[in-house]
């Protein structure tokens, strides 16, 4: 019978939860090290499984080079059907122990995956329902995807989308329907499960994870544990408990693009990204649509300009739109669904085939045991983390949807990585959320990024703005759309830019430039010294420059 020595250790240096893992590491790296157990980080105390021919010296040596103090303290000997707990670095013991559990297998939970992998940890990833996430399945690419082919349909000109003929004038929805599922087949198989594949050391699990009160995580029958997790589960529509909702049966932005037939009539109830989208698209595809929205105006965060624009563009393709709307009720009779509602006042009763309720998404936490790990939640139950992407649990980690962070999917994969790689190293690295560009894509698309005009004179800076109509834009004149404008703001004192707020046909394409003005903390003059290419869209952004001191109506196609 093997015999092994157990090495009781004083461990000095551990001022955090996330401590006792990075000593772990540094003692399982020494060669015959067998298991290692660190009750927790306020003991100071570690023990070791080890062969008999490893040296006291190895051990303190090792965990000196992980910046921390330790000494032998006793040493005894011990038989090999010792229990060997502790630390799954590395040298886990158990198909169920990793050293990373990522639990989501969306883009967040891939980009924390893939980062614990490419960093040679065990990993473990929880996916509950179709991999890939809301973005491949049941929102970036299935709506972007009918955005096209909508616009295709409208403009009446080349596309690839063989349901649209516009010589016999007619819409085939199951064709471009069916299209729409090939895509999203094809992205979830080349860029989730073939990458899957990629990585051995990535353990796949099938089912709805759940924390229990022993600290671990069941999926089915079965328990998992690890030293870190990371939650990366989104978020689904919000659904707001009307009276009458039961009845009415309101439709989301996934079950409207799932229709096997499109309705006459559309109510969308809201007024920011997806039920301009979904309105727009729907409207180009044949549909009546009315938009109703609580709120004074459409896209409330946005400049109070682009919210006036985009309902007069809308109005204009035939989108019917009411603001100042209070939703009381549902209801259902025949074919035919309501909304009650008051508008300034007044009762309202509008009809349609189809309601769609497009009034933001909630976190996917219910039902996880959170409350088992006492991690914080907000009153939505989004994750609260910090700018680490640490919950209040310093073992667990959360990106994407499912947090209070910005809900765009690159911002859930940024997330996803940094997470990941705190979790499992030293690194103290932050997500840096200072500067997000955001897009919207209606035509014309709407992109942003930075302050508004009024968050800057809330946080008490002085503030200079400029607007130049896509009229003096050549790229928008040659392509024949003027519609909308680049708005600039600036700190009147430094000159420095702090905010633009794009309407405009490739909106989307231009915001990045202005995304590294501002995060690099460029001034306004360094966008009119700098050489923009004619007859581009970004050349938008150096006229609203220009603008700050010039009439650009005064001046020649080339902007010098």
């Amino acid at each position: 019978m093997a015999q092994y020595k157990k090495l009781d250790l004083d461990v000095r240096g551990m001022t955090c939860a996330t401590c006792p893992n990075h000593v772990e590491r540094a003692l399982s790296q020494v060669e015959g090290v067998k298991s290692v157990d660190i009750p927790n980080w306020q003991s100071s105390k570690a023990t070791v499984i080890a062969e008999a021919e490893v040296s006291e010296e190895a051990l303190t040596a090792s965990v000196e080079r992980a910046g921390y103090h330790a000494r032998v303290k006793t040493v005894s000997i011990v038989d090999d059907n010792v229990e060997q707990s502790g630390s799954t670095f590395s040298n886990g013991h158990g198909e169920n122990n990793f050293d990373l559990l990522v639990i989501g297998a969306g883009s967040a939970g891939f980009a924390a995956a893939i980062k614990g992998a490419d960093l040679g940890f065990r990993v473990g990833m929880v996916g509950h329902g179709t991999i890939g996430g809301t973005c491949v399945n049941r929102g970036c690419v299935p709506s972007k995807t009918l955005i096209r082919a909508a616009e295709a349909w409208h403009n009446a000109g080349h596309h690839p989308f063989k349901g649209i003929n516009t010589q016999q004038g007619n819409l085939d929805w199951e064709t471009v329907r069916s299209q729409k599922d090939e895509l999203i087949s094809q992205m979830r198989q080349s860029r989730y499960a073939d990458v899957l594949a990629a990585y051995p050391n990535i353990t796949y699990i099938e089912g709805f994870a759940q924390f229990t009160e022993g600290g671990k995580v069941q999926v089915g029958d079965t328990l998992y544990k690890a030293n870190r997790y990371v939650i990366a589960t989104g978020a689904q529509p919000r659904m707001v408990n009307f009276p009458g909702i039961e009845e009415a049966e309101p439709l989301n932005s996934t079950t409207l693009m799932e229709l096997e037939q499109l309705p006459k009539s559309l109510i969308i109830l809201g007024g920011r990204a997806v039920a301009l989208e979904l309105g727009q698209t729907m409207a180009r595809l044949g549909v009546n649509v009315l938009i109703l929205q609580r709120s004074t105006r459409l896209v409330p965060d946005h400049e109070p300009e682009i919210g006036r624009a985009i309902k007069d563009y809308l109005e204009q393709e035939g989108v019917s739109v009411i603001t100042g709307v209070e939703v009381g009720r549902l209801s259902q009779d025949g074919d035919t669904r309501s909304v009650h509602a008051r508008v300034l006042g007044q009762e309202r009763e509008f009809k349609a085939d189809q309601i769609l309720m497009a009034l933001g998404r909630e976190a996917n936490t219910k039902g996880m045991g959170l409350e088992n790990r006492d991690v914080e939640l907000e009153q939505n139950g989004a994750i609260v983390v910090d700018r680490y992407m640490q919950s209040s649990n310093p073992a667990i980690y959360a990106t994407g949807d499912v947090t209070t962070n910005p809900e765009f999917v690159y911002v859930a994969a940024a997330g996803g990585s940094i997470a990941a790689q705190n979790a499992l190293t030293d690194t103290k690295k932050p997500l840096d959320l200072s500067t997000v560009p955001g897009v919207i894509f209606t035509d014309p698309q709407i992109a942003t990024v930075g302050l508004t005009e009024a968050q800057a004179k809330i946080e008490g800076i002085k503030v200079k703005t400029s607007t130049v109509s896509l009229e003096y834009v050549a790229r928008a004149q040659a392509a024949r759309d003027t519609r909308g404008f680049i708005k600039l703001v600036a700190d009147e004192t430094t000159n420095r830019l702090l905010g633009a707020h794009i309407l405009a046909a490739e909106a989307g394409e231009v915001i990045q430039s202005a995304t590294l003005a501002i995060k690099f903390g460029l001034k306004v003059d360094d966008l009119t010294d700098t050489l923009f290419p004619y007859l581009t869209q970004v050349e938008g952004l150096k006229l609203a420059a220009i603008a700050f001191e010039k009439d650009v109506a005064m001046l020649s196609c080339c902007v010098a």
